[in-house]
């Protein structure tokens, strides 16, 4: 991180570079875009579970926790970042490093999406074709990563040329070369056939490729008195949403974008809305979270009239709703059951408004929960929503009642919980158990 007087910004002066991934895959060399890409990531994340901003000090702090020989790796990686995001023009915002919470609420400093409308013409076609199609920004940046990916696979070609044959190619590779998981496989198509169509108007066809070999992952299951214990290392909000999470049933991004109006708390339901797949379903709500609830959305309602007095901006809402009820965002029943103590600007609009809670703090109370509570076991949000599933299986429940609660397409799916019920089978036992019997 040498520092010279016409490239280098202050040590605590923060760094704005969201394109980053693009930029790293179309300038750096192939065998060094991936190892990169890798360090970048763990570093921003680094960042992110710290609430700190991107800046010099931040790194150095960072690179002296780590090992020497990840130091060095970390380094060059870091060094790229730090002179690609200068050639860019990425501003220093002025700031504190400590004062993120702060900048991230000031108009400007923080990049205003929709004005990012790509470099290249193909990146401006593929940008225009998602904004068209009113996707969410997390699906955008998706998208955009891949095609960058698939852009530096090209060269020297550009993906104005490429074919199906080309996609064919480029998820071959990820499957053989680089050992891809299906799933990983997958978003690359979905993204690479977009891209093509409907951002490049190519008939891509049939496409004919290496798919990544298929794997069966027995879940991860807590006993119901290992979720005792982890439920009770949690406390206030947090502890609130792992036992809707576990109660209801539900995966981490579902839990995080519940609104005020999913909840029926009279009739004991909760309405799901967009779940993977974007479809709709209707799970159980745990009685005894009524109570708990009802006095979750009173103190919500004091934040919400705060927010109403101080005149900020309504909720995201989908751009079709947005369009048909602009006012929509600043009624009651659309606030964010979980929001965010901070405000934040919409990376889309440039507005500052109130998000909902970001999914890394949530996690890592999970996991701190369960080492607490002393489960030798990887716990995340999802295990929650496997021991709900298994639980209910357990106890007697229907398979085709769990599928629908738990919104799964096939029943198939549903029936891995099977594999890892405390009594598998019609009342097996090991036939260790019957050492010693007559």
């Amino acid at each position: 991180m040498g520092a010279t007087s016409n490239s280098t910004i202050g040590e605590d002066r923060l760094l704005s570079f969201p394109q980053w991934a693009e930029v790293l895959a179309t300038s750096c060399r192939p065998e060094l875009a991936q190892p990169y890409e890798r360090e970048i990531r763990t570093f921003l994340h680094f960042c992110k579970v710290r609430h700190a901003g991107v800046c010099v000090s931040v790194i150095r702090q960072y690179l002296g926790g780590l090992p020497v020989q990840g130091a060095n790796r970390a380094r060059e990686a870091l060094k790229w970042w730090y002179q690609a995001a200068l050639r860019s023009g990425a501003d220093g915002l002025g700031q504190d490093a400590g004062a993120a919470p702060v900048v991230r609420r000031l108009a400007g400093t923080a990049p205003r999406a929709i004005d990012d409308l790509g470099r290249s013409g193909w990146e401006r076609a593929l940008v225009k074709a998602v904004r068209e199609k009113g996707f969410l920004y997390r699906t955008e940046t998706t998208y955009r990563a891949w095609a960058a990916k698939f852009a530096a696979f090209l060269r020297p070609r550009t993906p104005e040329v490429a074919e199906g044959r080309d996609i064919a190619d480029f998820l071959s590779k990820l499957a053989v070369e680089q050992r891809a998981s299906p799933s990983t496989q997958k978003q690359a198509l979905n993204a690479l056939v977009f891209f093509l169509q409907e951002g490049l108007k190519h008939e891509v066809g049939k496409i004919d490729f290496c798919r990544a070999r298929a794997r069966v992952r027995v879940p991860t299951v807590l006993s119901r008195q290992e979720c005792e214990r982890m439920l009770s290392q949690l406390t206030g909000t947090t502890q609130l949403m792992a036992e809707l999470a576990y109660g209801a049933g539900l995966r981490l991004m579902e839990l995080l974008r519940l609104r005020v109006h999913h909840l029926d708390l009279e009739r004991g339901q909760l309405k799901v809305y967009g779940g993977k797949g974007d479809k709709d379903r209707v799970t159980v709500l745990p009685v005894r979270l009524v109570e708990p609830l009802q006095a979750h959305l009173n103190r919500l309602k004091v934040l919400f009239a705060e927010d109403r007095a101080a005149g900020l901006a309504g909720v995201w809402l989908p751009e079709g709703l947005a369009r048909k009820y602009p006012r929509a965002g600043e009624q009651w029943e659309w606030q964010w059951l979980f929001p965010s103590r901070e405000t934040s600007i919409d990376p889309l609009s440039g507005v500052e408004r109130r998000h909902h809670l970001s999914d890394a703090p949530f996690q890592t109370a999970i996991r701190r929960a369960a080492a607490a509570a002393g489960i030798d076991k990887r716990v995340t949000p999802h295990v929650l929503r496997h021991s709900f599933a298994t639980h209910l299986l357990e106890s007697g429940t229907d398979i085709r009642t769990v599928q629908e609660l738990l919104g799964h397409e096939s029943v198939e799916t549903t029936q891995i919980y099977l594999h890892v019920m405390q009594k598998p089978g019609v009342g097996v036992r090991s036939p260790l158990d019957r050492i010693g019997e007559a």
